[in-house]
């Protein structure tokens, strides 16, 4: 046995330093998706390392407790349940759910994100400007994303490339 170096302080147990490992905090976090009723690409990324927190990871989080806390699945499905979101490429443009396209996000807020990026999707793809998109969000009094009450050009360019 290799004795330690003079400097080293006494009591000193380097086995007791080490940082947890990735698969077990990956397997522990895998756990609690597994204990709200998550399968799939989720509970993957999880034990793979590739998923770091539980907590929503839209831009905007309308959850009233916190990005943090979910509801068990259930069906139907409550608002607060924890849902992949297909991010950076949409489902609707081709996008799968591979640990490379997803984040986590409530059932709402992933229903919300989607519902105005593709308003204002259709409104880019007929020419509009993006203080016409804005305009027209504010007429339809369309939720603003980022916790303001009205939209504004540079909100509605902000909530479509997020």
């Amino acid at each position: 046995m290799v004795a330690p170096p003079a400097d080293t302080p006494i009591g000193y147990d380097p086995s007791a330093m080490t940082e947890p490992s990735i698969e077990r905090d990956g397997q522990g976090l895998a756990d609690q998706l597994r204990a709200l009723g998550v399968t799939g690409v989720l509970v993957r990324m999880a034990e793979g390392g590739q998923l770091l927190k539980l907590q929503c990871e839209m831009p905007k989080c309308y959850c009233h407790k916190g990005r943090g806390w979910f509801e068990p699945k259930a069906i139907p499905s409550p608002s607060w349940a924890p849902s992949p979101d297909h991010y950076p490429t949409l489902e609707s443009d081709g996008g799968k759910l591979v640990p490379w396209n997803v984040r986590l996000a409530h059932i709402l807020c992933n229903r919300e994100d989607y519902g105005w990026r593709m308003r204002i999707r259709t409104m880019l793809e007929k020419g509009m400007s993006l203080e016409a998109i804005a305009e027209k969000l504010n007429h339809k009094r369309v939720r603003a994303p980022h916790g303001t009450n009205r939209w504004s050009a540079a909100m509605v360019r902000k909530a479509f490339v997020s």
